[in-house]
Order: C-alpha cells, then structure tokens, then sequence
C-alpha cells in the first residue's frame, strides 16, 4: 500500500493559489487514475485506487497546510504505511516556477507543512515531489506569495507540472524505485 498526499488550504479561496499546488497535483492523480475524493477520514479527504495491483490512498488534508501532520500521521497509522511508502506532493518557493524536483528524503526547508509532517512522523526519511512556484518578477514576502493565484499566463506551467509530478507519484506507487523515478522527472 502507498499514501500520496497533497499539500493545500482545503477553502475554495485557496484553490488556484502557489501553496496549493500539491492539491492540484493528487487532484491529477486522482483523474489519471480515475477515482473521485469522495470521502472523509483522518483529517483529510480521500480516494481509494489501484495501480498495478497495489492500493494507493490519495489524501488532501484538510487541517490547513502548518498542520498537515496530524493528517499525515493518522493516515499512515489507520493504512499502515512505513515513511518509505509515502509520497508528499507540495510547493517550494526554493525552486525555479514549474521546476520538479524529487527526492527519496529531506529537511522540511522554508516548508511549514513540511516541517509538521516531519514533526508528528519522527522522521525526514520519505520521498517528496517538490513543484518549483519562485517567480523572480514578483518581489513581496514569501507568507504572502504562496497565498496569491496564480496568473493566468502560468497555468499552462503549473498544470504541466501538477501532472508531471502526478505521473512521478503514480509511477513511485506503482512500484518504480524511487531513484528510477528521481532519474525521470528530475530535469535541469
């Protein structure tokens, strides 16, 4: 079994902005696989699919992004997940707008909702899909910059990346060796 979550603000008001990417991206994934978040549960909403044989529980935490660990955390005990088999979809301000990067594990970074995911789990030690969200033309701090939508002229790139980075993710639960998948979707 493997746990891809998301990371977001679950408000309408947040949808199209630069920290709900890893809504946007599980959100993908879920089209791609066909199923719909159609219920509740440990603090976050949820769809149920297969890929290759293998159940794969898609999350978006409902607990607002500085808090995602509770969800993470309850997910991960109610599915008996280990770290190796989760996979965090989230937006990085340290990278380059609509750059992927995947890594087998790490810091939380600049990352809030990373940093609460790692705080309620113990451990660092699970991969991650980071999408790129830095505009160089923007110039306002970052705890305001995440909250803004993203303008139109990039949804292009953005979407490109959300599905790249659900392609990644279902890849890695498909059974993909995590450097196999870093080597594919990791690009200069």
């Amino acid at each position: 079994m493997y746990l891809i979550v998301g990371l977001g603000n679950p408000e309408k008001q947040y949808e199209t902005t630069f920290h709900n990417m890893g809504f946007l991206a599980v959100g993908e994934a879920a089209e791609k696989l066909g199923v719909k978040f159609k219920k509740k549960e440990c603090e976050a909403s949820v769809a149920e699919a297969f890929v290759r044989g293998e159940k794969v529980i898609l999350a978006r935490p409902i607990t607002y992004m500085n808090a995602s660990g509770r969800a993470v955390k309850q997910l991960m005990a109610k599915y008996k997940v280990p770290p190796e088999r989760l996979i965090v979809i989230y937006d990085d301000f340290d990278l380059p707008k609509g750059k992927l990067r995947i890594r087998a594990s790490g810091s939380a970074g600049t990352h809030n909702g990373m940093r609460s995911i790692i705080g309620e789990i113990g451990t660092q030690e699970f991969p991650r899909i980071r999408i790129g969200i830095k505009d160089p033309e923007i110039n306002i701090p970052i705890i305001n910059y995440v909250l803004t939508n993203i303008r139109k002229e990039d949804y292009p790139l953005f979407a490109d990346a959300c599905s790249e980075a659900a392609d990644a993710a279902v890849a890695f639960a498909g059974g993909e060796d995590i450097e196999r998948v870093m080597s594919a979707f990791n690009k200069n």
